[in-house]
C-alpha cells in the first residue's frame, strides 16, 4: 500500500486533511485513489480584499487530483458552507456513471449545507490535463482545481519526456462575494459586474489597490518542463505568453495533438492546454502574462495578470525581461492558434470521427431580452439556443429520466431554429425567447453532427461551449453564416482536434461530431458563466443500449435529495 498525505492544516482555517490513498496489490496496474474534499470558507487579504470566499480544503486554487488512465477516483465531498454545492469533473467522460458528473439539477441534486456525497468514477481511455469545479451558480470562481491523468504504466508520452511538470491555473477574482454579484444582477435584469482581476495560480500580480502578489515559475537552464495550463476563469477567454520563450503545444483538453511551436496560446473558459517549455534563454527573470481576448464592444475585465519565470542562479534584483502582449481584439492570434490544432491520429491514438450522420443539428445562439415583472427595468437579458431559454428544474433531470418522473422536462428541443434569419447580419425585431426545460433524445450509439451558429443579437461575442459526458471532434469553423452546401466540403474528417470545450467565434460558427455511446443525461452549455445564468444551455438524453455494459448504472444510495 502506498499512502500520500499532506501536512495537517490548522483548525483555524476550517480545513481538513487532504489525503490520497492507493489501495490495491502492487501487481494491479489500475488503482483506487481516495480524496477528501471539505468545502469551507476561507478569509484572505492577499487578493485585494478581506472577504471570506468558498474553497476546497482551504486552498485556492483547490487541491490537484492525480491519477492514471484506468484508475478509479473516489472523492468524499463534505459541505461546510451556507450554500448548496456540487462538483463537476470537467472533461471526465463518466461512462455509465452520470450520477457523478456534477451539474446541479442535471445529474444530481445539490449537496446541502452539512451534508456529504461520494463521487466515484473510473477514468477510461483518457490521459492528460483536465480540471474539476463547482457546478452551481458562480461558486466555481474559487472552487476549482486541476486533474492530472498520467498514461498507463509503461506507456510513454507521444512527445519527448519532460524533466518536470508544472500546473498553471488561470482565473478571475471579484473583490465582492460572487453570489452577491449574481443576486444583484438577477434583481436588476442586467449584466453582472465584471471581475476585478485575473489570477495565475491564485495570484494577480501587481493590481491597483492590491498588495503585490505574484506566482513564480522556477526553472533550470537546459531543462524542459511540461506546463499543464487550465483556464478556470468564469467569463474571460485568455492569452498566455512567456517573454523570450517559445511553447510547443502537445495536448488540448486531455487529447494529444500534433506538436507545433508558438509564442502565444489561447484558452477559452473550460479549456486546458499542455505545452513544453525549454529553459534555453540566458539566466534571468522573464515575464509571464495572461491577457483577455474580446473582439466585441462589450464590458469585460481588461486587466493583465502577471507572474515570473525565474532561472536558477538569477542574481538578486535582476530586471525582468518584458514582452509585447496581444491586443484585446487580436482575433488573428486566436485563429492562428486554433487552426494549428490537429489530432495526432496514430494507431495508438486514432481519430475516430463519425463519417455518417444520423442527427444533423443546427443550434443558433442568441442573446435577447424577456419581460420581467420583478426586475428594475421590467426586462431581463436572456440567452437562448434555437429560441429556447433553458429553465433549470427543481428535480434532477437524470433522476426524472431514470425513474420516469412526469412533468420535469419535455423531449421537444428543436433541432433547428424555429425561424431562419441572417444570423450574423440584420437581426429580427423580436428579441424575446421562449422559456422551457426541453431536452433532445437520441438512441445509444447515434452519430451526431452539431453546428453551433453565433448571432449578432445584442451581445455578439465568442461562446465557449462545453459538452458533458463526451469528447467531440471539431470538424470545421468559419465566420459568417454556416452554408450547409459549401462549408461541409471543407470539413476535416481525417485529423480534427478532439476536445470537450469549443469556442464558437464571434459572428461565426463551429461544427462538431461525436458518437452518443454514453447513456444518461448530458449537459451542453456556454462556459461563460454569465451566459449560462441567462439560460444558454440544453441537455441531451441518450438511451441505454443493449445489455448492462451499455446501460446507465443504478443511482448510488447517498445521492443527494432535492
Amino acid at each position: 500500500m502506498v499512502v500520500m498525505m499532506m501536512k495537517k492544516m490548522e483548525p483555524r482555517l476550517l480545513a481538513i486533511m487532504f489525503m490520497a490513498s492507493l489501495f490495491f496489490p502492487s501487481f494491479v496496474h489500475s488503482l483506487v485513489r481516495h480524496y477528501k474534499f471539505s468545502v469551507v470558507l476561507k478569509n484572505t487579504t492577499k487578493l485585494c480584499s478581506t472577504k471570506s470566499f468558498v474553497t476546497v480544503n482551504g486552498q485556492f486554487p483547490g487541491p490537484t487530483i492525480h491519477a492514471r488512465e484506468d484508475d478509479t477516483v473516489i472523492v468524499r465531498v463534505t459541505n461546510h458552507v451556507p450554500y448548496n454545492v456540487t462538483l463537476h469533473w470537467h472533461g471526465i467522460k463518466q461512462f455509465r456513471s452520470g450520477w457523478y458528473d456534477g451539474p446541479a439539477y442535471v445529474t444530481q441534486c445539490p449537496i446541502q449545507p452539512g451534508q456529504s456525497y461520494i463521487y466515484n468514477f473510473t477514468i477510461t481511455d483518457q490521459r492528460g490535463t483536465l480540471w474539476w469545479h463547482a457546478h452551481i451558480t458562480w461558486l466555481r470562481a474559487t472552487v476549482h482545481g486541476a486533474i492530472v491523468i498520467l498514461p498507463k504504466r509503461g506507456i510513454p508520452y507521444p512527445f519527448p519526456k519532460p524533466d518536470d511538470e508544472k500546473i498553471i491555473v488561470l482565473g478571475e477574482w471579484w473583490k465582492s462575494d460572487v453570489e452577491a454579484v449574481v443576486d444583484e444582477a438577477t434583481k436588476s435584469g442586467g449584466p453582472p459586474n465584471i471581475s476585478d482581476a485575473h489570477t495565475i495560480n491564485g495570484h494577480p500580480g501587481p493590481v491597483a489597490g492590491c498588495i503585490f502578489q505574484g506566482y513564480t515559475l522556477h526553472v533550470e537552464s537546459g531543462k524542459t518542463y511540461l506546463l499543464r495550463i487550465v483556464n478556470a476563469a468564469l467569463n474571460d477567454e485568455l492569452f498566455f505568453k512567456i517573454a523570450g520563450h517559445k511553447l510547443t503545444v502537445v495536448e488540448a483538453d486531455a487529447s494529444y495533438v500534433k506538436p507545433f511551436e508558438i509564442d502565444t496560446i489561447f484558452l477559452s473558459p473550460g479549456q486546458t492546454t499542455n505545452v513544453l517549455l525549454t529553459a534555453n534563454q540566458p539566466v534571468g527573470k522573464y515575464l509571464i502574462a495572461i491577457t483577455p481576448f474580446m473582439d466585441a464592444p462589450i464590458g469585460f475585465d481588461n486587466l493583465t495578470a502577471t507572474a515570473t519565470l525565474r532561472y536558477k542562479g538569477t542574481p538578486p534584483y535582476s530586471k525582468t525581461m518584458l514582452s509585447t502582449i496581444p491586443a484585446v481584439n487580436a482575433t488573428e492570434v486566436t485563429f492562428r492558434f486554433i487552426d494549428s490544432l490537429r489530432s495526432i491520429n496514430t494507431n495508438i491514438y486514432p481519430a475516430r470521427v463519425p463519417l455518417t450522420i444520423e442527427h444533423d443539428l443546427f443550434f443558433a445562439i442568441t442573446v435577447g431580452v424577456n419581460p420581467c415583472d420583478t426586475c428594475l427595468q421590467g426586462i431581463r437579458i436572456a440567452s437562448a439556443i434555437n429560441n429556447i431559454t433553458f429553465v433549470m428544474p427543481t428535480t434532477s433531470l437524470l433522476e426524472a429520466n431514470y425513474y420516469n418522473i412526469p412533468g420535469v422536462f419535455t423531449e421537444d428541443f428543436p433541432p433547428r431554429p424555429p425561424m431562419v434569419f441572417d444570423y450574423t447580419g440584420v437581426q429580427p425585431t423580436n428579441l424575446q425567447s421562449n422559456n422551457g426545460t426541453k431536452l433532445y433524445r437520441v438512441k445509444f450509439n447515434s452519430s451526431i453532427q452539431l453546428v453551433l451558429q453565433g448571432t449578432a443579437m445584442i451581445a455578439p461575442e465568442n461562446h465557449p461551449f462545453h459538452l458533458h459526458g463526451y469528447n467531440f471532434f471539431v470538424v470545421g469553423q468559419g465566420l459568417g453564416n454556416f452554408d450547409p452546401e459549401k462549408d461541409p466540403l471543407t470539413f476535416n474528417l481525417v485529423d480534427p482536434v478532439e476536445r470537450n470545450t469549443i469556442g464558437v467565434p464571434n459572428a461565426g460558427w463551429a461544427a462538431i461530431r461525436f458518437r452518443a455511446d454514453n447513456p444518461g443525461v448530458w449537459f451542453l452549455h456556454c462556459h461563460l458563466e454569465v451566459h449560462t445564468t441567462w439560460g444558454l444551455k440544453m441537455a441531451f438524453v441518450v438511451d441505454n443500449g443493449e445489455g448492462p455494459n451499455e446501460s446507465l448504472l443504478p443511482p448510488p444510495p447517498d445521492l443527494p435529495k432535492c
